[in-house]
Formats: C-alpha cells, structure tokens, sequence
C-alpha cells in the first residue's frame, strides 16, 4: 500500500517538482536570442560549453532505463548482463574521431539532423528521408522505455492501481509535465536538469557500493550468492561468467551496441548543442566516467540477489517485472527517505533522456520530411513551432507504447531499434569521411541491411514470455545451417550485408558512370571551427568551391 511509503513518495515527488520547475525556468537560461528557431529550441542555441555537454550527453546516454534494466537484466542472467559495460568504452575512441567533423560541417552549414548531412554531402533527398525515418522509427521505443523506469519505482511505491487508467495515470502525469517544459524551453530544459539528475545518480550510486556490501556481508559473500543462484537454476545460461556458447552473442551485442550509440538522434543532438571542437574532444576523453558508474550499477542485480529480492509481479499472470528489482533493493535495505532520493534518481533520469529524444525525432521531422517535402520555404519561426508540435505527438506515442502494449515488447522493440538505426553507419558515420559510396548503392545496402535484420527478428522466440517472434536481437547460427547452437547479434551481421551492397553496387554503379550528385561540403567543412564563416543557407556549391560566409 501506498501509506506505507509515504515518505519515500513525498521526497520523490518534492524532487520531481523541483526539477520540473526547473525545466520551465531554462527558457530564460543563458539568455537565447529567438526561441523561435530550431537553433535555439532544439540545440540550445550550440552554446554549451564542457561542462553543460558533459552532463547533457551523459544524461541522454546513461537513461532511467539503464538504470533498472541493466542490474534486472544481471539478476536474471548473470553475466550477459555486463554487454553495456565494455561498449560504453569502446565507443568513445571511435567517436572521438568522427563526432568532432561532423560537428564541424555541422557548425559550417547549419545542419540540425543527421539526415541534413547526408541530404547535402550525397545529394539525395531519399537517401536523406530513410536516415531521417530510421531515427524517427528507432527513437520511439527508446522513449517508451524511459516510461517502464518510472513505471517500475510507481509501482515499488505501491501508487499504480489495478484498472488500466490508475496504473498509468502517474505517468501520464508526468510525461504532461515534461511535455510541456520541453515545448517551452527545448533543449535548455533537459540541459539544466541533467545537472540534478546526474548528481543525484552519483550520490546514490556511491552510497550504494559502500554501504550495501557491508550490510550484506561484503563482496565475497555477494559473489558467492548469486553463483549459487545461476547454479541452481533449472535452466541452463551464465553464471557469473559467460558460457562458451554466448561468449560471441555477448561481442557482437557490445560492439554492435557500441556502433548504435551515437548514431541514434539523441546522442548527435547532444554533441551538435556544443560550442565548439575543443568541448567534444574533452567530453569524449571524460565520459568513460560515467562506464565506471554503469559498472558499480550493473553490480546492484548480485546485490539484489544477495539481499534476497523478490521481484513484483507482472502484467501478466505468472510473470515477474524484473525492473522493479533495483527500485526493491533500495526499498529493502535503506531508509525511506533515502529510498524517496533513490527514486527520484530513477524518475529523474527518465525525464532527461525522453526530452532530448523527442526533441531529436522532432527536428528530424521538421527539417528532413516537413520542410523537404511539404514546405521548402518554411521560416526558421515555422520550423521551431512545427519541432515543438511534433515532440508533442512524439511524447503521446511513447505513452501510448506503454498504456496499450505489453512493457516486454516495449523492450523487445527497443532491442530492434538498435538493428535498424545501425543500417544508417555507411551514410552518416563512413560518409563522414569519404564520398566513395554511390548514393544509389548506399539507398540499396539500406534496404538489404533493414530487410535481413527485419527477417532474421522476425525469426526469433522466445519460449518463456510464448513470443514466436521479434523476442529479441540474439539469432541462432543454425539457422543459417551452421551446427551449433552459438547465437549472434543480428545488428552486427545487417550492417555487414549492407556495407558489402552498398561497397559491390558502388563498383558497378560507378563502372556505368551512373550520376552521383554534387557534394556540397569541402573538405575544410570537416575541421571548422567556433568562429570560423559560416555557409549561406541554400546556396549550391561545387566540391571545390570556397565557403561562402554569411552576409
């Protein structure tokens, strides 16, 4: 019952109010010279400097979600769960290379989107519109998932009810409050909030891997408890190492996910608000901070175990909602107003990545299907009331993937988004560096990677939850008439199929001297910096052509 966690639901609702606040007063932060502008609203007018990215793009990565699913998914199957880890790791060197040119050409000729990149670089409005429509697609389930962290600490705190309006009617409460502070200040709102999200996570964090090993016994006795819990299990998997047979499932799912985390609209949006090259550089060597958090996070599913937590029921008869193990442990082992801190770390961190998602799918909409195809003279006023319209419809159907459908397939769909937004790393991430591609090839390894990653999802069940298909991103090898019953990433082998399309078709389209557009970025767009001319919107250039500056 509620009453029994009166104090906890008091502090999680003073901090939730508190930030809340917040996000309506950073319409006025750092003095924005028009709202009116996608600029300003979606990309806090590119003025943030090292330590504003910082925490923004670390809030827009290290999600509520992360923070329940993680540990639940540790607590279930031992170490798989660790994949997030080391691909928080490896990707920061790699992105450190591109992210900094693509925040120049960025910068140079006012890009908002990726898909206005690839829109000008390979001169192709389709190319550019399936980009934009894989973000947007990809974007949606992973703000859904941000419901299912709130969801799962509502629910610990006994504040759902049983009939389908009191069970989401907190959320859709507070999903009308973000909706409305992201309409009225953009991106500065998640900006200024992830200062309290991220302090709040750390401090609950630190508290948790001192306090809780000594309460429970320490390490040792953790360890050993949630070994004896893979080892009597009924079902073959991990312990707390990896088996032999999930060993290349767990490579390919962390480089796989590595590949997908900055190339999904959030991640770009993040980087494109900074202010310069110098503050993505610094950001890219510190953010592999935030990994060590995720570790010691991902560490709280052996506490759970040791602590002995029983997870809360699910939506379903018989099932059990994994998520609320984080939310339990905090509830079993501190004190309530701790646990009220606690929760609201979680609700918190829901809010912060959902507002620069649905901003991101916003602009990708405005700027890629809105402007190109149904009104190519809109305003710059025009583009920023339609974004904020959209990321109003884009937060409605992130609500409307919880209310309606089952909160598994919600994370089953979110597992497919990672597949499908690695179909744009030729045309964003390689076309970054080199124009070699022909346009039409890559349109053709889109379609081949999205079509095999579609078909081998489709392919996959699951027996426990009774899903025949789409349960999942891990696809038995044997099928492909291999004998063994190792499994593998589907994203990892789409985005193989459709680099080796878009690389073979290049040969022959080019062998038929077929047309390949004009590039309209210079090779100098790529090391541009704060200060340095900016380009004419509109204007067509040729591949040799000097930028032109503004008039």
């Amino acid at each position: 019952m509620w009453r029994d966690h009166l104090t906890e639901i008091i502090v999680f609702s003073f901090l939730f109010l508190l930030v809340s606040a917040m996000g309506f007063v950073a319409a006025r932060w750092r003095a924005p010279r028009d709202m009116a502008h996608l600029d300003e609203w979606g990309l806090g007018g590119r003025s943030f400097g090292g330590w504003i990215t910082w925490f923004l793009v670390g809030g827009d990565l290290y999600t509520a979600y992360t923070f329940v699913a993680v540990p639940a998914l540790i607590f279930g199957a031992g170490a798989a769960g660790f994949f997030a880890v080391p691909y928080t790791i490896v990707i920061y060197p790699m992105v450190f290379l591109v992210l900094c040119r693509l925040w120049s050409v960025s910068h140079r000729h006012g890009f908002v989107t990726p898909a206005d990149f690839v829109r000008n670089r390979f001169d192709s409005p389709i190319l550019a519109l399936l980009i934009a429509i894989t973000g947007i697609v990809a974007t949606m389930p992973y703000i859904a998932l941000q419901l299912v962290g709130i969801e799962a600490v509502l629910k610990t705190m006994g504040v759902t009810g049983d009939s389908a309006l009191a069970r989401h009617l907190p959320i859709i409460i507070a999903f009308a409050i973000l909706a409305a502070y992201t309409y009225q200040s953009g991106l500065r709102a998640p900006a200024l909030i992830a200062f309290v999200k991220d302090s709040l996570i750390y401090i609950v964090i630190l508290v948790a891997v001192v306090y809780l090993p000594y309460k429970l016994g320490g390490w040792g006795d953790i360890f050993d408890a949630a070994d004896a819990k893979f080892k009597a299990s009924p079902a073959p998997g991990d312990g707390i190492l990896l088996n032999a047979n999930n060993q290349l499932q767990y490579v390919t799912l962390a480089f796989g996910s590595a590949l997908a985390l900055f190339l999904y609209p959030h991640s770009i949006t993040g980087v494109l608000a900074s202010k310069n090259r110098d503050v993505i550089k610094r950001n890219m060597s510190a953010l592999p901070a935030y990994s060590l958090l995720l570790g010691l996070i991902a560490l709280l599913g052996y506490m759970a175990i040791a602590a002995g937590v029983k997870p809360l029921p699910g939506a379903k008869a018989g099932s059990v909602d994994g998520n609320t193990v984080v939310p339990l442990l905090f509830d079993s082992q501190f004190p309530d107003w701790f646990a009220g801190v606690a929760y609201a770390a979680i609700g918190i961190g829901a809010l912060v990545p959902a507002a620069i998602m649905s901003i991101a799918a916003a602009n990708l909409f405005t700027r890629n299907i809105y402007k190109e195809y149904l009104k190519r003279d809109a305003s710059p006023a025009q583009e920023a009331n339609v974004s904020k319209i959209t990321s109003l419809v884009v937060k409605v159907g992130a609500v409307a993937c919880i209310v309606f459908l089952d909160p598994q397939f919600s994370i089953d769909l979110q597992l497919i988004g990672g597949v499908i937004i690695l179909q744009t790393l030729p045309a964003v991430a390689l076309g970054l560096y080199t124009r070699w591609f022909h346009r039409g090839a890559l349109i053709a390894g889109w379609v081949a990677g999205m079509g095999l990653g579609m078909w081998m999802l489709y392919q996959i069940g699951n027996p426990a939850t009774g899903k025949k298909h789409f349960a999942g991103s891990a696809f038995p090898l044997e099928k492909f008439g291999f004998d063994t019953t190792k499994t593998i990433y589907v994203g990892i082998v789409a985005v193989l199929v459709n680099l080796a399309v878009a690389a073979l078709l290049t040969l022959v389209l080019r062998a038929a001297k077929v047309a390949d557009g004009v590039d309209a970025t210079t090779p100098d767009d790529y090391f541009a910096d704060e200060g340095d001319p900016r380009v004419t919107p509109g204007t067509e250039r040729d591949a040799d052509a000097a930028p032109e500056p503004v008039a």
